[in-house]
């Protein structure tokens, strides 16, 4: 099973408000149609009091079988479409992802 995840952090000229419900029902929308994806989580971001904002706004999890399943998934034209959908309300400047291979 591989985990890619990806650390989404808001445009700055969208509040938490239209963000959260825009990446929930229109980018989770066209994630969930992604093939190959075994599974999808999103984790929005709370503050907390005590300790600083440790990361960006909303935690994404994108399950899949094997390393080519999720290369073959970015390419297809769902996963392009989800890509490029990301401009939309996400600060790609300092989004970043990383790989978990379990």
């Amino acid at each position: 099973m591989l985990k890619f995840i990806v650390e989404v952090y808001k445009r700055g000229d969208w509040t938490t408000e239209q963000f959260r419900e825009y990446f929930q029902k229109t980018h989770g929308g066209m994630v969930q149609r992604l093939p190959g994806l075994r599974r999808y989580v999103q984790n929005f971001v709370t503050a907390d009091p005590n300790r600083q904002h440790p990361c960006g706004d909303v935690v994404s999890e994108f399950y899949f079988d094997s390393w080519e399943a999720m290369e073959a998934t970015w390419a297809s034209p769902e996963g392009k479409a989800t890509t490029e959908d990301l401009v939309v309300c996400a600060d790609l400047g300092r989004t970043t992802w990383s790989v978990s291979k379990n």
